[in-house]
């Protein structure tokens, strides 16, 4: 690795390095680094997801049931469990795309009392169209990256997210 030049985050931890030079702020440059790298590929997926009409709500739901299989359809509870939502969410997202004919509402044929979600097929094409997208980003956002250093970067960041998911209560 070559020599970097100093950024923000580099000189925020040097100004609290010199004023409390009791505390270890190491951390602060990982997780803020993490935090704006987050920021800023959230701002280029938003752009993709845009041109096809979408944010990343509605590109969620409808990559779930896209990436579960044919029928693509799913009960409500299924759609929250895969995406980790509350039922709230998950049902403001229905109505929202099955008021642009992305979804729609039908009978559960195993459960009259429930509703399943289905991807309309004008659903299907655009989330066929807007994954492509996406993932072309995304080889995009991690082009600075060797091979190497990308399959480096995901061992460790699994490993960090798999050390603060297993303290979860």
């Amino acid at each position: 690795m070559s020599e970097k030049t100093p950024d923000d985050i580099d000189r925020i931890v040097a100004q609290w390095n010199r004023e409390r030079p009791d505390l270890d702020v190491a951390p602060m440059a990982l997780i803020g680094r993490l935090g704006r790298l987050r920021e800023k590929i959230v701002r280029e997926q938003e752009k993709v997801f845009g041109r096809f009409g979408l944010n990343s709500a509605g590109f969620d739901v409808l990559a779930t049931l896209r990436r579960h299989g044919a029928p693509y359809a799913l009960s409500p509870g299924a759609l929250m469990d895969s995406m980790m939502i509350t039922s709230g969410t998950v049902t403001n997202r229905i109505d929202q795309l099955e008021k642009a004919g992305l979804v729609s509402r039908e009978p559960n044929p195993e459960d009259r009392r429930s509703m399943i979600v289905a991807l309309t097929p004008e659903g299907l094409r655009l989330i066929d169209e807007a994954v492509t997208a996406h993932v072309e980003n995304q080889h995009r956002i991690v082009g600075p990256l060797s091979s190497d250093e990308r399959m480096a970067l995901n061992a460790l960041l699994s490993s960090f997210l798999g050390g603060l998911a297993s303290g979860d209560g």
